[in-house]
């Protein structure tokens, strides 16, 4: 009797982009099944992946803790997305005997689709390397906030409407950003280079000095010209909550860092002031968001991360009341920061790839040890 094949398991898969990688698979070795929902709640998540020797999981849409992860007795291998996972328990999975192994992307193409961009050569990418996805969507989001055009949009399509009110001009402003790492530095140099914008920084260990480094880096000089002070300025929080007319978030998520912006910081910001968040949800006190917003203490927010994802029907969010009577404005956007064709498609090449190669050979590339 023929072995029956293993089962895999893809998981959060919204767009049902990854068809094609996986459908390359051996059938007689591997069945494939493709969740495009996202499963909460423990006990339904057990039942569900029970049966699954594989599991392909995707940039912390599921959470894997080790309660999870112990009730599964038939996963063998376990893929995660990106550098950073911190909803996934490795140490779990190996004391477990799964494989954890993990895609970058942009390492093992043979079974890409077709119908994705094709890599730029080497020569291509060196002229045209420019900034990652996460920080064009920052952008994006914050333009279409201040520049109105999310709410001139709806309005023109819906209403017949023409100009819902004036656009807020960013040149010579004043962005805040919480958190000066890789993200962070990539907002600031478009601030300050395309916008003339004054960068003031804060994190809970930032020097003046490391904020300097961080600015050569970018092979920037770190002080302004004329004696102006520096080029990115390591303020207070306060200071960086009062002072700025935008507040961009870049900050890892941990027990430390929840709710770090909470009624507090919120108070201190300026009325006309911009805030925008595409790092994690739970780093912003959520009810006070809202009630900020509702009572127009605030000019606006632009999100496009959230306490819970896919973010529920009945969320305060989902609402058309936003820049109405007073409030303050919401643009949304349902974490789409790394959700681009190049990323998605070349993430999932490499996972087939990855299974590919661990029913060949039992090798786990790029396998993750705690």
């Amino acid at each position: 009797m023929a072995t029956p094949p293993l089962k895999l398991a893809v998981l959060d898969d919204y767009l049902k982009i990854s068809n094609h990688p996986f459908s390359t698979l051996p059938a007689d070795q591997v069945s494939t099944t493709i969740f495009t929902d996202t499963i909460h709640d423990e006990a339904q998540l057990i039942a569900r992946l029970k049966p699954f020797h594989i599991i392909s999981t995707m940039r912390e849409r599921t959470h894997f803790p080790a309660s999870v992860l112990t009730q599964l007795p038939n996963l063998k291998l376990a893929i995660i997305t990106g550098a950073r996972n911190r909803t996934f328990d490795t140490a779990a999975a190996t004391s477990a005997g799964i494989a954890v192994a993990r895609a970058i992307g942009g390492r093992y193409t043979r079974s890409s689709d077709p119908s994705a961009p094709a890599p730029a050569s080497t020569a291509t990418a060196t002229l045209t390397k420019g900034p990652d996805s996460t920080t064009q969507h920052t952008w994006a989001l914050l333009l279409a906030l201040a520049r109105n055009v999310a709410d001139d949009d709806a309005d023109m399509k819906r209403n017949g409407g023409w100009q819902t009110g004036l656009a807020t001009n960013l040149s010579g402003a004043t962005i805040g950003l919480l958190g000066l790492g890789r993200l962070g530095t990539a907002v600031a140099r478009i601030a300050v280079l395309a916008f003339g914008m004054r960068v003031i920084v804060w994190s809970e260990n930032l020097t003046q000095e490391k904020a300097d480094a961080a600015a050569r880096q970018l092979g920037l000089d770190a002080d302004l010209p004329g004696g102006g002070g520096k080029l990115f300025a390591a303020v207070s929080k306060e200071e960086l909550f009062r002072t700025s007319d935008v507040v961009s978030v870049h900050y890892v998520l941990s027990e430390r860092s929840k709710g770090i912006i909470g009624e507090k910081e919120l108070a201190w910001m300026k009325s006309s002031a911009l805030l925008v968040n595409t790092s994690r949800g739970p780093l912003i006190d959520e009810k006070a968001l809202v009630a900020a917003l509702e009572e127009g203490r605030i000019r606006g927010a632009a999100l496009d991360v959230y306490d819970v994802e896919p973010l529920p029907a009945n969320s305060p969010w989902r609402s058309a009341k936003w820049g109405t009577e007073g409030r303050g404005k919401v643009v949304l956007s349902p974490h789409m920061g790394y959700v681009d064709e190049r990323t998605m498609h070349s993430w999932y090449a490499e996972i087939a790839e990855i299974v590919r190669k661990w029913l060949e050979s039992g090798e786990v590339l790029d396998q993750i040890t705690a």
